[in-house]
């Protein structure tokens, strides 16, 4: 039993002792004030026969004595509930000390709301809640760990081809400008993962910490689609835009303008030769949210891993590996999300892939 329980046992305990004490004593003074209290004018006494004769009178009537037995067995009785009492109430709050202790440790398995599956008050809700908060951890931890492991796994290929083209260059100096090209390569592709690092690192820390301001998203969306032209066109690719004339925003331009920007390329990286990637704007009224949707004609993405093409370094199944490093659509959920939208993807039912945006109309 820990301190608590002795601390409510006590509590209790002197609590009902008290109320026992209080009542026993308040009724043995009752009695003893109408055993002495005179009978009343005009009220005959009854006659008293004491077996001794005439004019002998009995002793004088005595009312109870102390309730000392009734007393005892309330003090008993009193040990017993107030046990009870400490118990039902310390035991939760002991097992939910036994789970911060495991959680403190590491152990985020550890799970109260089984052990307080029988109780409907607001330690059961403490323990539902501490629950949630240890699987969230775990989640959160198990993302760390898998974050590092890609980024090392990542940064170890650029990396090899990197010494790789140091150890060539020294064993050919004829053909130097070639490898001193590849280095430059390989660095400027490390430069561009670090960055979309220490992006995705900063969305994930909390929300958006910049001014949020007023914008033409159809604007913005105008300006992304005809730089991605330039590039489908040297792919025999088309970019297709239909947007509304204005669709004024609230929110960080730079931002959105980068999460979208992901997802166009991401989707001209793979869809197929001579086919176009449409993006589609439209307004719903009666939902208030604008609704963005990117369509491309590549192989599409199996039902079993749509959900997770949105996680760090996740790039699919085979048919849709790329150049890409895999934080595009992460980086974009992670804008989308703070900007109080949600990001989905689906497979075309006549082949490609449809990512839906959603944002919230400004008030």
């Amino acid at each position: 039993m820990g301190r608590l329980f002795w601390k409510l046992f006590l509590i209790l305990w002197l609590t009902q002792i008290a109320t026992g004490l209080g009542v026993g004593t308040a009724i043995w003074l009752k009695h003893q004030a109408q055993d002495e209290a005179p009978p009343a004018m005009g009220m005959e006494q009854p006659p008293r026969f004491d077996g001794h004769g005439p004019g002998q009178h009995p002793p004088p009537h005595r009312g109870p004595g102390f309730p000392l037995e009734p007393m005892l067995a309330g003090l008993v009785v009193s040990l017993l509930v107030g046990a009870l009492l400490a118990r039902y109430l310390s035991k939760p709050i002991q097992q939910l000390k036994k789970g911060f202790a495991a959680a403190s440790r590491g152990d985020l398995d550890v799970r109260l709301s089984p052990a307080l599956e029988g109780r409907r008050d607001e330690l059961s809700d403490l323990g539902r809640e501490f629950d949630q908060v240890a699987a969230r951890l775990k989640s959160l931890m198990e993302g760390q760990r898998r974050l590092l492991h890609d980024v090392s796994h990542e940064l170890r290929s650029p990396l090899a081809r990197l010494q790789a083209a140091v150890g060539l260059a020294r064993q050919q100096p004829e053909k130097l400008e070639t490898w001193l090209s590849r280095i430059e390569m390989e660095s400027e592709r490390m430069d561009h993962l670090v960055g979309e690092l220490l992006t995705l690192s900063r969305l994930e820390a909390g929300p958006c910490q910049g001014p949020m301001e007023r914008f033409d998203l159809a604007e913005l969306l105008a300006a992304v689609v005809e730089d991605a032209r330039f590039e489908a066109e040297t792919r025999s690719r088309r970019v297709c835009l239909e947007a509304p004339a204005s669709c004024p925003v609230l929110g960080q331009p730079e931002l959105l303008q980068r999460a979208i920007e992901n997802v166009v390329r991401n989707a001209l990286r793979h869809t197929a030769e001579n086919t176009e990637v449409r993006v589609e704007l439209r307004l719903d009224e009666a939902g208030r949210c604008l609704s963005l949707t990117i369509l491309d004609r590549g192989p599409g993405v199996p039902e079993a891993e749509l959900a997770a093409i949105f996680e760090p370094f996740r790039r699919g199944s085979e048919a849709r590996q790329g150049d890409g490093h895999g934080l595009g659509l992460a980086i974009a959920r992670r804008v989308i999300q703070s900007h109080g939208g949600s990001i989905t993807a689906a497979n075309r039912p006549d082949g490609g892939l449809a990512v839906h945006m959603l944002l919230p109309m400004p008030s």
